[in-house]
């Protein structure tokens, strides 16, 4: 049996020990100014929709650690919210796709995979929301009271996402191009943690996405902001950056 949205209540008392304090984030963490959309936008991974060209690009994903093997090819971002959902576009070059999970909650962090973490309500405590999502299109979610609970069991509620591959997966042999996602998320999912139905424009919550890129031993992380750990890994709270949504 797994958690449903709206099960949430339940998961703030169970998690109440953790994640107490505010994120006090990092020096220089970056800030991501999030347009309303100006139209619909269907999910399809295509990013055609018009209403992306209205949202700002990230600059590509960051490269923290030198030393990590892997191949460091570009990842880039853009995000829009309307009154019902928050949307996210990733566009990465890749001239290698490798996937191999394929269901709901499937570990797809070890296949070539983009990550967000959303936490709306970061002047309170450090719970946070993690999507993972492969170029497969299998999703993994998460509701975490960091550090010390994971509530792998949360499951998030009408969530849509649809990849577009550039090649041929699992083909090494070949030279591919990359791989494009859309990501929908109802704010029904955040009601509970950020004491609101949805965002207003002016709030600020903490974000930080990532990206897996390769396989075994030959992989690379890339991050929008800097996670400040010593070794490849993104979770950490102080290292997300600001998520601003703005009125138009």
């Amino acid at each position: 049996m797994r958690y449903a949205a709206m099960c949430v209540p339940a998961l703030l008392i169970l998690s109440s020990i953790a994640a107490t304090e505010p994120i006090v984030p990092d020096a220089d963490t970056p800030t991501y100014e999030c347009h309303r959309a100006t139209s619909p936008i269907v999910i399809d991974g295509y990013l055609e929709d018009p209403a992306w060209h209205h949202a700002a690009t990230t600059k590509p994903f960051v490269f923290p650690w030198p030393d990590q093997q892997g191949r460091k090819q570009m990842t880039i971002a853009r995000l829009l919210w309307d009154d019902d959902n928050l949307y996210v576009c990733y566009d990465c070059d890749d001239t290698d796709l490798t996937a191999e999970y394929t269901e709901r909650d499937d570990p797809v962090y070890k296949d070539d995979c983009v990550e967000i973490f959303l936490a709306p309500a970061p002047d309170k405590s450090r719970f946070y929301c993690g999507f993972e999502m492969n170029c497969r299109g299998a999703l993994y979610d998460y509701f975490y009271a960091f550090p010390d609970v994971l509530l792998t069991l949360w499951e998030t509620g009408a969530v849509r996402l649809k990849t577009v591959m550039y090649g041929t997966l699992n083909q090494s042999e070949d030279k591919d191009d990359g791989w494009t996602l859309e990501l929908c998320i109802p704010w029904s999912n955040f009601a509970e943690p950020a004491g609101k139905p949805r965002p207003e424009p002016g709030d600020v919550w903490r974000m930080n996405m990532n990206r897996w890129d390769g396989s075994g031993d030959a992989r690379a992380l890339s991050q929008w902001s800097p996670s400040g750990l010593q070794s490849p890994h993104p979770h950490r709270p102080e290292g997300f950056g600001a998520l601003v949504f703005l009125a138009e």
